[in-house]
């Protein structure tokens, strides 16, 4: 495995991140809109592995995920979860300890997008495309990375907006540009 400066055994980190062309991932801390079948790509993207994510991000979902291991991150020394699959850490430093070899997937908020978005390898990027209100947004630099794929997704039943999927994998020959 490579190491990275601190000593932390790397291990293939992935973002999953939907947002707007203007930046918007959020409002009222949950997401604003409802897009049923990037939530299912979701699902298939991530079972197995281990989300990374905020505190606030997971009060929005209020629950573990079924099939998934869960690292919370926050700064608040006596938040817990009283579900063995929810493990806490008080920095970046000490969830990547708890990752050992598992597959991990870096899903929010903002603040954890930037502090992670250095240790992924590959981005899986939805845009929403629509002009959508917010009050969370993200500045998603992908030019350390190249487009491996992209496909257009068409609102389905259950979807409020159309979405295109990308994937983007770190280095300049990874894919498409």
């Amino acid at each position: 495995m490579q190491q990275q400066a601190n000593s932390t055994p790397r291990v293939g980190f992935t973002a999953l991140v939907a947002m707007t062309d203007a930046g918007v991932i959020g409002k009222d801390g949950t997401m604003p809109w409802r897009l049923r079948s990037d939530l299912q790509r979701f699902k298939q993207l991530t079972m197995g592995g281990v989300l990374i994510m905020g505190r606030k991000t997971f009060d929005s979902i209020g629950r573990p995920l079924p099939g998934r291991g869960t690292i919370v991150i926050t700064r608040q020394p006596d938040w817990s979860f009283a579900d063995p699959a929810v493990q806490v850490a008080g920095s970046i430093e000490k969830a990547l300890t708890l990752i050992a070899d598992r597959q991990a997937y870096v899903v929010g908020g903002a603040q954890i997008y930037r502090q992670m978005m250095d240790h992924c390898d590959r981005v899986h990027l939805t845009r929403v495309l629509a002009d959508v209100p917010g009050d969370t947004h993200l500045e998603l630099d992908l030019s350390a990375f190249s487009r491996l794929s992209s496909e257009a997704v068409p609102a389905g039943p259950k979807d409020d907006h159309e979405t295109q999927f990308e994937t983007w994998q770190r280095g300049p020959d990874g894919g498409e540009t």
